[in-house]
């Protein structure tokens, strides 16, 4: 697509070449954005992530990131939100060397700052 590039600027593991274009294709992934409702948290047993800068031409803002977690059967989840990436990062970063397993809930909670938004966010199972 003309005016679309994504690139990788950070992963958890070496990728093949494949694994990269893989990686790079967001089609089948599970947007959290839009899985996570009220009533409906989603569970991810994380076995690593991704770091995903985006330009696109035709979008309101043509340069931004987007944060994949990819769990061990290969499905990917996406998400822009800062708020999950921050709480995700701290928990994964804890959690390294652990022979503990764990996974990771995600939510939405209202956001303080803008009355009627709802912001993403994840805790530890």
């Amino acid at each position: 697509m003309e005016g679309y590039k994504v690139s990788i600027r950070e992963c958890s593991k070496d990728l093949t070449a494949r694994e990269r274009i893989a990686m790079k294709d967001l089609g089948e992934a599970i947007k959290l954005d839009e899985a996570i409702t009220e009533d409906k948290k989603i569970v991810i047993y994380p076995e690593g992530y991704a770091i995903l800068d985006i330009h696109n031409e035709k979008s309101d803002n043509p340069d931004y990131v987007n944060y994949v977690v990819f769990d061990k059967d290969g499905q990917k989840f996406v998400t822009g939100s800062e708020s999950f990436w921050t709480s995700y990062r701290d928990i994964k970063d804890e959690m390294e060397g652990e022979a503990e397993s764990w996974g990771i809930t995600a939510y939405k909670l209202p956001s303080k700052k803008y009355t009627g938004k709802d912001f993403i966010t994840c805790s530890i199972l």
